[in-house]
C-alpha cells in the first residue's frame, strides 16, 4: 500500500508557559526567528532589531518559567540567540552587534538568570556581523576596520572581515567556561554562518565581494580541516588547518593556493539556506533545492512546483527519511531526494510556518520518542509533526507468521522441486525443523534462562551494533565509527549465501567505504603477504568457495551488481592496484585455474580483466601481471607477444624462464617467437645470454638454423661485406656460435658425425702457430719441422742463406 504524508497534531501550545504571548508572535511578526532547545521542550523566538518589544521569548512546554525580555528604543536588541546544547540544564546565549555575549541559564532558582556576560570584538570599532553556536563553541563574523592596515578602497572594505572560534561550555552547577578567541579565517569577505551537528558552513552573502560571491566554505571541527567550494564551478579543495604550517588561515592566501576557484563567475543567487544532517540545502529563484555535502560536492535535489516570487517571500527548508520538506509561503511539499521526484503537495491554512530542527540524539523525551524520524512545524494554530504514516486498516502479520514466510522464501530458492511451498505446510511438515524451532521461541515454550543462554552471544553482538549507531548519530568519533560499522557488516554479509539483496547490499557496501569494507575480507580471507611480492591465505575452503563463485542458483546477478570476486578485484584496483595479481594467483591456487565456484566457468584472469574494462582501456601494466600470471599459455604467449611489440626483451625472457621448468612446451613457444626476433634484428643481441637459456636443450643444430632461414628478411641484392651507413647489422656466424653451442650435447662426440655442421661446434678452438715472415736458413727450417705442413703439396720452401 502507498504510504500517505501526514500532518499530526503535537500540541495546541496551550501546555507552554506563555501561550498567547507564543501565538501573538508567531501570527503577528514574519521575520521572528525561531529556534528550539535540543531537548525540544523550550521554543525561543527574537524578533530582528528594531521591532517593537518585547523581542525575546522563551516558553517552555510543562513546567517551568518563560524568559521575556524586551529593550527600549535607543538601546539595541540581540542579533540572534541560540540554545546551547548542555544536558545538565537548559542555557542560552545572546549575541550583540556591537560583540556583547550574554549566557542565560536556569538553576536551582525558579526562573531564568543571567550566568555570564562577555565581549567578544577586542579590537575598537568592531562589530559583529553573524554567529552560531556549533556544540561547546561560539563561531562569529566580525567587521573590522580596514584602515588597520593601511589600506583603502573598496577591495579593502569587503576583505575586512575575520571568523573568530571561543568556546563554551558549562562549568559547575550554575556557571560557564570561555575560552580564548582564535581566529579562524582572517582578511575574508562577509559571511553568513549555518551550523549543522558536525559542520559550520560559511556561506556569502547579498554584500559579499562578487568576486568571491560564488564560494562558501566547510569547517569540520572535529577533522580539523576546511572545505573550499564553488557549487557552480563543481569544484571543492580540503584544507588542514594546521596554525604551525605559516599562516593557513588568511582567505586571500587559502584562494591563491586553489587553483580554479576564481575563475569569473556570478555570485550564488540563493533564496533560503537551511543545515540539515546531510549537508546543506539551498533554494533558488528558480525553485531548484541543491544539497551542498560535507565533503564540498554538490547535486540537484529537486524542482519545486512554485518558485520564491521575492526574497521578501517566506521559505523553509528540511530533510527527513530521505525526504524533502518545503514549506513556501502556505504550501508543503514533499520530494524525494534520491530522484527528485514530488510525493505529495498540500496547502495549509497560514503562510506562518517555522520549521524546527529534530531534538538532538539521546535527549528526547517518551513523545519525542514516539515521534521520531519527522519534522516539527510550527504556527500559531498549533506544534504538528510531518511524516509518513502507514494507512489505517493496515494488519501486520505476526513474528510466527513473518517465520514461515521467510523460511517458505528461502526453501523454495533451494529447493530443485516444482511445487511451491506454502507456510501451513512448514507448520506441519517434521522435515523443516528451523522455522518450527523459531516460532516456538517466539512462541514462548523456551523458558527464558534458556533463550538467554542460547542467544548471549548474539544479544551481546547486537548490544555493540546498537552503541555504535549511537555512536555515528551523536557525531562522536565519525570515521572510525563508520569503518567499524562497514566491517561488521561485511563479516555479516559474508555468512549469508549472498544472493541477490545480500550481493546488492555487499556492493553498497564497498562503493561506500572500500577502505573498510577491504580490511573486513582481509580478516575473512586472512590474507598476508610472503615478503616475496606474493599473498598467502590460511582461510578455510569454504570460505574461498564463496569468494570464487560467480553466482548462486545459477542466476545471473542485476545489472551492475557484481559477484563478490569481480567486487573484490574492483576494490583493489581503487586502493591497491599492485596486489591485484597476487590476490588472483593467489585465489588461482585455491580454486584451480579457470573454476568458479566448483564448475567449469571462465578463468579467474579472464573474470579480473573484464573488472579492468574493455580491451584496449585497461592498465597496460596490470593487463600484463594478470596475463602472465595466470598460468594459461594462451594468456602467456599472449602477454609475451605484447612485451615484444612493446621491446621489453628482458621481461619477455624472463617470463619465458619462469615457466621453462613447469611448461617445456610453452618455453619452446617463447623460444621460437624470440628467435624470429632475433633473427629479424640486432636490438635482441643484448640480450643473448639470456635468449641461450631459454634455448630449449633437445633442439639440434641443424633444427636451429632452419628456424632461422624461415625469419631471415629476404635480400634482394648480393651480399655487401659490409652494411651500408644507417641499414640494419646483419645476423653474423659469431652471433651464432653461441646458441649453436648450446644447441649442442655436453661433450663432444665419439660417433659419427650426424650434422655438416658438427665441425663448427667441435673445433680444437685454438689456431695453429703463425708462421716466420722472414727469411730462414736450411738450419733453421730444420729446427721447426711443424713448418713444412704449410708449404702447399708438391711446392718447396725457398731459403736463402744471408750470413
Amino acid at each position: 500500500m502507498k504510504r500517505a504524508g501526514t500532518l499530526r497534531l503535537l500540541s495546541d501550545l496551550n501546555n507552554f508557559s506563555g501561550a498567547a504571548r507564543l501565538r501573538e508572535l508567531l501570527a503577528g511578526d514574519p521575520d521572528v526567528r525561531v529556534r528550539c532547545s535540543p531537548d525540544g521542550r523550550h521554543l525561543l523566538l527574537l524578533r530582528p532589531p528594531g521591532a517593537p518589544g518585547p523581542q525575546l521569548l522563551v516558553a517552555v512546554r510543562g513546567p517551568g518559567a518563560e524568559l521575556e525580555r524586551a529593550w527600549p528604543a535607543g538601546q539595541p536588541s540581540p542579533l540572534d540567540a541560540f540554545f546551547l546544547p548542555w544536558p545538565a540544564r537548559p542555557a542560552l546565549v545572546l549575541v550583540w552587534e556591537s560583540g556583547l555575549a550574554e549566557v542565560w541559564g536556569t538553576g536551582v532558582g525558579p526562573g531564568w538568570r543571567l550566568l555570564q556576560s562577555t565581549e567578544l570584538c577586542t579590537g575598537g570599532g568592531a562589530r559583529v556581523v553573524a554567529v552560531a553556536a556549533p556544540r561547546g563553541r561560539l563561531v562569529w563574523c566580525e567587521e573590522r576596520q580596514a584602515g588597520a592596515e593601511g589600506r583603502e578602497g573598496p577591495p579593502a572594505v569587503a576583505f575586512s572581515h575575520c571568523v573568530c572560534v571561543r568556546t563554551l561550555e558549562p562549568s559547575g552547577e550554575a556557571g560557564t567556561n570561555l575560552g580564548r578567541t582564535h581566529i579562524l579565517l582572517h582578511n575574508c569577505p562577509r559571511f553568513g554562518l549555518l551550523t549543522s551537528r558536525k559542520d559550520l558552513f560559511l556561506v556569502p552573502t547579498a554584500t559579499t565581494w562578487p568576486g568571491v560571491g560564488h564560494i562558501l566554505l566547510i569547517w569540520s571541527p572535529s577533522k580539523g580541516k576546511v572545505v573550499v567550494a564553488a557549487p557552480c564551478l563543481g569544484l571543492s579543495h580540503s584544507k588542514s588547518l594546521n596554525p604551525g604550517g605559516g599562516d593557513p588561515w588568511d582567505f586571500r592566501t587559502l584562494l591563491r593556493g586553489l587553483p580554479g576557484l576564481l575563475s569569473p563567475r556570478q555570485p550564488l543567487t540563493v533564496h533560503t539556506w537551511a543545515p540539515t544532517p546531510q549537508g546543506l540545502l539551498w533554494l533558488d529563484f528558480r525553485g531548484t533545492v541543491s544539497l551542498v555535502q560535507p565533503h564540498g560536492g554538490t547535486r540537484a535535489v529537486g524542482t519545486l512546483q512554485e518558485a520564491p516570487a521575492s526574497l521578501a517571500g517566506s521559505a523553509a527548508l528540511g530533510a527527513f527519511h530521505g525526504t524533502l520538506a518545503c514549506v513556501l509561503g502556505s504550501t508543503l511539499e514533499l520530494l524525494d531526494m534520491g530522484s527528485g521526484q514530488l510525493l505529495e503537495r498540500k496547502v495549509l491554512s497560514t503562510d506562518r510556518v517555522h520549521l524546527l530542527e529534530p531534538p538532538a540524539p539521546g535527549m528526547e523525551n517518551e513523545e519525542e520518542l514516539e515521534t521520531r524520524g519527522g519534522l516539527r512545524l510550527l504556527s500559531a494554530v498549533g506544534l504538528f509533526r510531518v511524516g509518513w504514516e502507514a494507512p489505517q486498516g493496515l494488519e501486520l502479520p505476526s513474528a510466527e507468521d513473518l517465520v514461515f514466510e521467510e523460511a517458505c522464501e528461502y526453501y523454495q530458492r533451494r529447493s530443485l522441486r516444482g511445487a511451491r511451498l506454502t507456510p501451513e505446510e512448514l507448520r506441519h511438515n517434521s522435515t523443516f525443523r528451523a522455522p518450527q524451532a523459531l516460532a516456538s521461541i517466539l512462541q514462548g515454550h523456551v523458558s527464558p534462562s534458556t533463550l538467554l543462554t542460547t542467544l548471549r552471544a548474539e544479544l551481546r553482538d547486537y548490544r555493540g551494533l546498537e552503541q555504535l549507531k549511537a555512536q555515528l548519530v551523536a557525531g562522536d568519533d565519525e570515521e572510525a565509527g563508520w569503518t567499524e560499522l562497514a566491517e561488521h557488516e561485511v563479516a555479516r554479509l559474508l555468512r549469508t549465501e549472498l544472493m541477490g539483496d545480500q550481493l546488492a547490499q555487499l556492493n553498497t557496501v564497498f562503493q561506500a567505504l572500500p577502505t573498510a569494507a577491504w580490511g573486513a575480507i582481509l580478516r575473512a580471507l586472512q590474507l598476508q603477504p610472503d615478503g616475496n611480492g606474493r599473498l598467502r591465505s590460511q582461510a578455510p575452503p569454504d570460505v574461498w568457495k564463496k569468494v570464487l563463485g560467480v553466482t548462486t542458483g545459477g542466476k545471473e546477478p542485476p545489472s551492475g551488481i557484481l559477484p563478490l570476486f569481480e567486487l573484490l578485484c574492483q576494490c583493489l584496483c581503487r586502493l591497491e592496484p599492485r596486489w591485484l595479481p597476487p590476490f588472483v594467483e593467489l585465489a588461482q591456487q585455491q580454486g584451480g585455474p579457470g573454476w568458479g565456484s566448483g564448475g567449469p566457468g571462465l578463468p579467474l584472469y579472464r573474470r579480473a580483466l573484464e573488472v579492468l574494462g574493455e580491451e584496449g582501456t585497461r592498465p597496460e601494466a596490470l593487463e600484463l601481471d594478470l596475463l602472465l600470471g595466470s598460468g594459461r599459455p594462451k594468456a602467456v604467449l599472449q602477454a609475451v607477444g605484447q612485451l615484444v611489440q612493446k621491446e621489453e626483451w628482458e621481461r619477455a625472457l624472463e617470463a619465458g624462464l619462469a615457466l621453462s621448468s613447469s611448461s617445456p612446451l610453452l618455453r619452446s613457444e617463447i623460444f621460437k617467437l624470440l628467435l624470429a626476433e632475433f633473427a629479424r634484428h640486432r636490438r635482441l643481441d643484448a640480450h643473448l645470454p639470456l635468449l641461450c637459456r631459454l634455448c630449449p636443450p633437445d633442439l639440434a643444430p641443424t633444427e636451429l638454423l632452419l628456424l632461422l632461414r624461415t625469419h631471415l628478411p629476404d635480400e634482394l641484392e648480393p651480399p655487401a661485406p659490409f652494411p651500408e651507413p644507417g641499414a640494419e647489422p646483419p645476423l653474423t656466424v659469431g652471433l651464432l656460435r653461441a646458441l649453436l653451442e648450446q644447441t649442442g650435447t655436453q661433450g663432444r662426440p665419439s660417433g659419427p658425425v650426424l650434422s655438416q655442421y658438427e665441425d663448427i661446434l667441435w673445433d680444437p678452438g685454438t689456431p695453429p702457430p703463425t708462421p716466420p715472415r722472414g727469411p730462414m736458413s736450411a738450419l733453421q727450417a730444420s729446427d721447426h719441422p711443424g713448418l713444412e705442413a704449410w708449404a702447399p703439396s708438391g711446392q718447396g720452401l725457398c731459403v736463402t742463406d744471408t750470413s
